[in-house]
């Protein structure tokens, strides 16, 4: 009896693999052939305990295959949303812009679809995709009073070098309309601030250093208004280096105030001040 389980015990013992040789899937070793064998080992391991088939539960291949997909989804996001707009000027705008521009009717239209292709997917991606607070996320509830306070600051900043610019102001009231108070005013920050510095540019510095991704971010900025200036023959040099530079300056006061509500305010009244008030 004894020489049998001695045998049973040796058998069994053959069968098994030394502690010192297990694959750590969370190690620093973790590559190369170490990865196939980790894969191999979690499937193999998950298939005979569960009898759910194939199903690889190492957390390094979990993990590597989540920021895979969310890259994928991300950068189909920016290609989507680029296209789309694109679009606009050639395909909607002519029909929109039949309705009025000086309409309640147009301005409440042109809001729409803005709110609907530029701010609502951006919306929904925190929440469905990374499964965070949009508002969190985007920076709308912190630091609001900072993020006011600083953007008044830049405000009267840029005021004050206007009138220096252009000199005093004399406003003409066929400039104001419906569209260019709501639309091309008081509204344009909130709808092009969330998609760019509140998402586009926080989800490039989470891959690269805070200035790489203010200059892609910012040439995206520059990019999505070319289609409009080509469709309206406004495509001008000293244009496209104002909006960039807008852009890249938005960014800095966004990462300073920590606060979206400052590349709100401040994209919000510049546009005022340049199209209603100084008439740029």
């Amino acid at each position: 009896m004894r020489e049998g389980w001695d045998s049973q015990s040796a058998s069994t013992n053959t069968s098994r693999v030394p502690e010192s040789s297990a694959i750590d899937c969370a190690g620093p070793d973790y590559m190369g052939d170490a990865a196939s064998q980790c894969a191999s080992s979690a499937c193999a391991d998950t298939a005979s305990e569960t009898g759910e088939g194939n199903i690889c539960e190492c957390p390094d291949i979990q993990k590597s295959m989540r920021q895979s997909f969310r890259s994928l989804t991300f950068i189909t996001y920016i290609l989507a949303f680029h296209l789309a707009w694109a679009c606009w000027p050639y395909l909607l705008y002519p029909r929109v812009v039949a309705i009025g521009e000086t309409t309640l009717a147009y301005a409440l239209v042109n809001i729409g679809i803005r709110l609907l292709v530029w701010v609502l997917p951006v919306w929904f991606y925190p929440r469905f995709v990374d499964r965070v607070d949009p508002v969190d996320y985007l920076k709308l509830r912190h630091r609001v009073r900072r993020g006011v306070v600083i953007a008044l600051v830049l405000t009267a900043f840029n005021l004050a070098g206007s009138i220096l610019r252009f000199g005093v102001p004399h406003p003409d009231m066929q400039r104001v309309t419906w569209n260019s108070v709501l639309g091309t005013s008081f509204l344009v920050g909130f709808i092009e601030e969330i998609p760019y510095r509140g998402f586009i540019l926080q989800k490039l510095a989470e891959r690269m250093n805070f200035w790489a991704a203010n200059l892609i971010t910012s040439l995206l900025f520059l990019s999505i208004h070319v289609p409009g200036w080509l469709a309206l023959h406004l495509l001008r040099a000293d244009t496209m280096a104002t909006i960039f530079v807008f852009g890249f300056v938005m960014g800095i006061a966004f990462r300073y105030a920590d606060s979206l509500w400052t590349p709100i305010i401040v994209h919000s009244t510049n546009d005022f001040l340049s199209f209603v008030v100084f008439k740029v």
